[in-house]
Formats: C-alpha cells, sequence, structure tokens
C-alpha cells in the first residue's frame, strides 16, 4: 500500500472516529435535557405504555435525580428508611448532609451486600442487609433482565416474568411496620422505595396496618410484565384514600413523591 492510501485511510478513519464521537456527544446532550425527556414521556403517554399521573399538589421539592423531597418537613431527628441500595447512596448523603439525621437502609442482594464494603459511608447512614415485603419471612428475589436479556448483576426483583428465574434468591425481609417495631420506632417521616416491584404489597400492607409516613418516594414497576399498569393505578388510589396526594412525578414518570399531612 502507497503512503498516499495509508494517508487517505487515516484520514477516513480519524473522519469517521469525529463523527461518531459528535454524534454520541450529541445524543447526551439531548437525553440530559429536560425537554427531551417530557416529549419522550409524553408519546409513551399518549401511546398507552406509560400512565397518565400529575401532582394533586405544588410543594417546592428538593432532589438531584429521580427523587425528590419537601425539605422543609426534615430536621435531624426525623426518621428515614430507603430500601433499594444498589450502587447509589447519593441520595441518602444527601439528606444526611443537608439535615444531619440518621438514614436507615436495606438492600439483601449480593451486589449491593458486596458494594457496601468498598465504601465507607458516614455513621449516620445505617445498613439492613433485609429486604421490604407484604408479610415477614422469606422474599425470594431474581436477577432482573436488560433489554437485551442480559442478566443484570445489581438489580434483583420479585417478579419472575422480568427475570431469571433459574438464578432466584431467597432473602430475609420484613414489613415496614415491623421493620418500626424492630428497629424502636415511633413514626417514620420519610420512606423512599427502589425494590423492583416489591413495593405495591409493601405499601398495601403498610397502610393495612395504620403506618402513614409523612412522605412516601417510590418508583413503580408497572412497566414489568407481570406487574402491569393496572396495579400501579390501584396502589396510588390505595395512598390518596389514605391522605396522601402527589407533589413531585419524575421526568421517566415512573419515580413518585406523595406526601400526607395531618
Amino acid at each position: 500500500m502507497s503512503p498516499t492510501s495509508l494517508r487517505t485511510d487515516n484520514s477516513n478513519n480519524s473522519t469517521g472516529l469525529r463523527k461518531r464521537l459528535k454524534s454520541s456527544s450529541l445524543r447526551k446532550r439531548v437525553r440530559s435535557s429536560a425537554l427531551y425527556w417530557r416529549i419522550k414521556l409524553f408519546l409513551k403517554r399518549i401511546s398507552g405504555r406509560e400512565i397518565w399521573i400529575r401532582p394533586d399538589i405544588a410543594i417546592r421539592a428538593t432532589g438531584k435525580g429521580d427523587y425528590h423531597y419537601d425539605s422543609s418537613l426534615l430536621t435531624d431527628a426525623s426518621t428515614v428508611y430507603s430500601f433499594g441500595v444498589g450502587d447509589a447512596i447519593e441520595f441518602e448523603l444527601e439528606l444526611i448532609a443537608g439535615h444531619g439525621m440518621i438514614v436507615h437502609t436495606f438492600d439483601p442482594t449480593p451486589y449491593a451486600l458486596d458494594w457496601l464494603e468498598t465504601q465507607e459511608p458516614p455513621d449516620r447512614f445505617k445498613f439492613y442487609p433485609w429486604g421490604v415485603a407484604g408479610k415477614d419471612g422469606v422474599l425470594t428475589l431474581f436477577p432482573r433482565l436488560t433489554k437485551k436479556g442480559q442478566r443484570s448483576k445489581i438489580m434483583w426483583t420479585s417478579d419472575p416474568e422480568q427475570a431469571d428465574p433459574e438464578r432466584a434468591i431467597n432473602v430475609p425481609a420484613h414489613t415496614i411496620p415491623s421493620l418500626i417495631t424492630m428497629l424502636g420506632h415511633e413514626k417514620l417521616d420519610l420512606v423512599k422505595l427502589d425494590v423492583e416491584g416489591a413495593e405495591y404489597d409493601a405499601l398495601s400492607e403498610m397502610l393495612r396496618m395504620n403506618v402513614f409516613p409523612t412522605q412516601i418516594l417510590v418508583e413503580f414497576h408497572h412497566r414489568f410484565p407481570g406487574i402491569g399498569q393496572q396495579k400501579t393505578l390501584d396502589c396510588i388510589d390505595q395512598l390518596r384514600t389514605a391522605g396522601y396526594r402527589i407533589f413531585w412525578v419524575s421526568p421517566t414518570g415512573r419515580e413518585v413523591s406523595f406526601i400526607r399531612r395531618t
């Protein structure tokens, strides 16, 4: 191959690389914009792939990401439960840094247990290797499958239709009312649930036992085949009947913040 051919090939490769990088950078900028997510959510809603959820009341919400809350109701004496750690504790650390309270976190999945061993969270970050469920005992979890059919190392779900059923594990789990008794708390100021489908039974049992945290931040998983949209709609109706009102909905339409004022 001649030097001229080499220069031409290198030039073409360089040009192609620049185009790919530019395209990738553009996609990242587009996907990071609020307008992109509003349009995407709107299209999903009108096509029936996502639920129409709107805030019931207007509150100045605080947060960076999927979970927002009313910070004016939190103090260093607040009791917070956060279910589902995975490999991200920015939300919990934000609460501790901003308000100085103890945050009680829960996650029984293998990845979360291993990952937390590599971290050095503050003393006010309390961790328990338990799941949350609609009854005390054992909860069966399955590795989540991605859209490409690959098994997730981080996410585990109680919905076998959204998972690899051959790699199920059994983990200790408790209801929210039971955890309050076990940990010696009188009330809850904020509960966050990112538990891949276990939120429905957990919230139903919590309400049945007349436990009413002031704020509930929850990611709903109605996109899972074994759950469906009606289950989320029924859960929202239960919460509204118990006096809760929606004050924030994430750009994806799946993370929802509720508040109950007495």
